[in-house]
C-alpha cells in the first residue's frame, strides 16, 4: 500500500479557511510564480505556476498520488472540481450521501460513508501510490485513526484568528517526528513530517 498524507495550505495560526469557507490568501502562492505544477491538457496546466522551488516540490507529490480523499463539504464547495481533480487519478468523497445524479459518469469519484473504509477504498485505488487526504475534519478523524502516515503542510504567512482547522475537531495529542521536509517558496513554506508510531 501507498503512504497515506494528510495535507492542505494552512495560515500560521492553524487555519484552512475562515468560517465561511473562504481562503483568502492561502492559495496565492499556487500562482505568484513562472513554473507550472503540472504540464500537459490536465486543464490545470495554466492555473498552477509557483516559484522553482515550490514546483521542486509539489510536482512529485502530485505525481505519486493515485487517489485523494475529500469531505464532502469540499466536494460541494468546489463541485468535485468539475469531475478533474488537480492531481490523482480517484477522488474519494466521504459522505452518507450518494454521487449527485447524473454528475460526471465519466469521474472516478466514489461516494463512501466512513473513514475507515474511505482510506481502504483510497488504498485499493491507488495501489502503490499516494493517498492524499485533504486537512479539515475529514483529515482530523484519519489522523485519529492512526490511518495517517505523514503530514504536509504549506503554510501560509497570514493570521486567520478564527475558522476551520486544519486538523478538524481532534481532541487528543498525536506526536509527530522531525520535519524531514522544509523548503521556503514565494509566500509558502512547505513542511512534511511522518506521523510518530
Amino acid at each position: 500500500m501507498g503512504t497515506v498524507i494528510l495535507h492542505s495550505a494552512m495560515s500560521v495560526d492553524g487555519f484552512l479557511a475562515d468560517e465561511k469557507d473562504g481562503v483568502g490568501p492561502l492559495h496565492d502562492w499556487y500562482r505568484n510564480g513562472d513554473t507550472p505544477i503540472v504540464t500537459g491538457d490536465s486543464g490545470w496546466d495554466s492555473r498552477f505556476r509557483v516559484s522553482r522551488a515550490s514546483a521542486a516540490y509539489v510536482r512529485p507529490m502530485w505525481a505519486s498520488i493515485g487517489a485523494t480523499v475529500i469531505g464532502r463539504r469540499l466536494f460541494d464547495l468546489t463541485n468535485g472540481w468539475e469531475g478533474r481533480p488537480p492531481a490523482g487519478d480517484h477522488v474519494v468523497v466521504v459522505s452518507h450521501r450518494p454521487k449527485p445524479e447524473g454528475w460526471h459518469p465519466e469521474a472516478s469519484y466514489h461516494f463512501v460513508a466512513g473513514v475507515p473504509a474511505a482510506i481502504a477504498k483510497a488504498q485499493e485505488l491507488a495501489g502503490e501510490r499516494t493517498v492524499a487526504v485533504n486537512a479539515g475534519d475529514v483529515g482530523g478523524q484519519v489522523l485519529a485513526a492512526g490511518l495517517a502516515d505523514e503530514v504536509a503542510i504549506d503554510v501560509v504567512p497570514v493570521v486567520f484568528g478564527s475558522g476551520r482547522r486544519f486538523f478538524g475537531a481532534v481532541d487528543a495529542q498525536h506526536l509527530l517526528e522531525d520535519p524531514h521536509v522544509v523548503i521556503q517558496g514565494d509566500r509558502v513554506l512547505h513542511l512534511g513530517y511522518r506521523v510518530r508510531r
